[in-house]
C-alpha cells in the first residue's frame, strides 16, 4: 500500500445529535466534506412546525451541500448527484442502513463509527445494553461497511469505562465526543494508505436490538441489580415505566437499597423515599415521573403528591 496522505473528499452520513461532533471534527481536519445526507425534515410538535435535523442545521452552518433522500434503496437521482461530487469515501456515523449501491459507490467504500467493541453489541441499541447488562467497560468501533449489518472488517477500536453513575444520557455524550478522535484517526489511516483491517470473531459476537415498549415495562420479580441496570440503561429516554393504580410511573434514577423486606412489587412510602421490592433485593427510586407530572426528585415528588 502507498505511504503518501491523501486528502480525502467525504459525503457524510448522519441525522441525530450524536453525530454531530463527528461531523465538526472532520470540517476542522485536513479532510474534506463534500455533502452530508440526512433524514428528511419533520414537522414536529403542535403546530407541526417543520425542523431540520441536529446534522442538518450544523450542515446549513457551514455551508455543506446537504441531501435528504426518502428512500435509498434503488434510488438512481440520488447516485448520480453523488457520482458528480468525485468524492472518494462515505462516512456513516447514527443513520440508516446503507443498501450495496451506496455503500460500494465511493473508491474507498465506507466506514461506519459504532457505538461498541464490535463483534459485541451488534444492532440498533448498543449504548443502552451495554448499561442493561451491567458492563464495566465498552468503546467505539470504526469498521468498513458490509452487507451484513456490523459484521465489516475493524479499522480501529477505542475503550471506555462504564462508570456506576453513568446512564444512557451521560455514557451517549461521551461516546460522541469519543468518537471525534476515532473518526479523524480512520481517516488519516486510509489517507495514508499503511493499514490492516481486522476481522470481526463471531464467537464473540451479541446483540443489541432496537428498544422497545415491551424492554422498557420494569418487571419487579427481577433481581434488584438488572433493574437498576435497566433504569439507567433507558434513562432520561425513552424511560423504564410500570404501571401502578392505573397511571403509568417512570423512574429515571434510582439505587439498591439494603435493610429492607419487600415481596416483589411491594411499595414504601416514606416522608422522603420510595422503595420497592425485587426478587431478590430492593431499589430506592431517586428520579420519578408519573402521568400527568413533570420528571422530579422522589424526595420533591412526595411533597406534593403520592404514588
Amino acid at each position: 500500500m502507498s505511504t503518501e496522505f491523501k486528502q480525502l473528499r467525504i459525503v457524510f452520513w448522519g441525522t441525530p445529535d450524536f453525530a454531530v461532533p463527528s461531523l465538526k471534527a472532520i470540517t476542522q481536519s485536513e479532510h474534506k466534506v463534500v455533502a452530508v445526507v440526512t433524514a428528511p425534515d419533520k414537522p414536529r410538535g403542535r403546530g407541526q412546525k417543520v425542523s431540520f435535523s441536529p446534522v442538518k442545521e450544523f450542515a446549513a452552518s457551514e455551508n455543506i451541500p446537504v441531501f435528504q433522500p426518502g428512500k435509498l434503496k434503488g434510488n438512481d437521482e440520488l447516485i448520480r448527484s453523488l457520482k458528480e461530487l468525485n468524492y472518494d469515501l462515505n462516512v456513516v456515523v447514527a443513520f440508516r442502513i446503507l443498501p450495496p449501491e451506496l455503500f460500494n459507490l465511493p473508491p474507498y467504500g465506507s466506514f461506519n463509527l459504532h457505538g461498541s467493541l464490535l463483534p459485541e453489541l451488534r444492532g440498533a441499541a448498543p449504548i443502552q445494553w451495554s448499561l442493561i447488562r451491567g458492563y464495566t467497560e465498552t468503546g467505539l468501533t470504526t469498521f468498513k461497511i458490509e452487507e451484513k449489518v456490523d459484521t465489516g472488517n475493524i479499522y480501529l477500536q477505542y475503550r471506555m469505562p462504564v462508570l456506576p453513575f453513568d446512564d444512557f444520557g451521560t455514557l451517549h455524550d461521551k461516546m460522541s465526543f469519543a468518537g471525534t478522535k476515532l473518526i479523524t484517526d480512520t481517516l488519516d489511516l486510509i489517507a495514508s494508505g499503511n493499514y490492516t483491517l481486522q476481522s470481526q470473531d463471531i464467537t464473540k459476537a451479541t446483540t443489541a436490538p432496537k428498544i422497545t415498549k415491551e424492554i422498557c415495562e420494569i418487571k419487579w420479580d427481577s433481581p434488584a441489580i438488572e433493574l437498576y441496570n435497566l433504569i439507567r440503561g433507558l434513562s432520561p429516554a425513552p424511560g423504564a415505566f410500570f404501571v401502578h393504580n392505573g397511571k403509568v410511573i417512570k423512574i429515571y434514577k434510582a439505587e439498591t437499597a439494603e435493610g429492607y423486606s419487600l415481596s416483589p412489587g411491594e411499595i414504601f412510602t416514606g416522608k422522603k423515599e420510595v422503595v420497592i421490592g425485587c426478587n431478590p433485593g430492593c431499589l430506592r427510586i431517586l428520579e420519578i415521573q408519573k402521568e400527568g407530572h413533570k420528571r422530579m426528585r422522589t424526595d420533591e415528588f412526595l411533597r406534593g403528591s403520592s404514588l
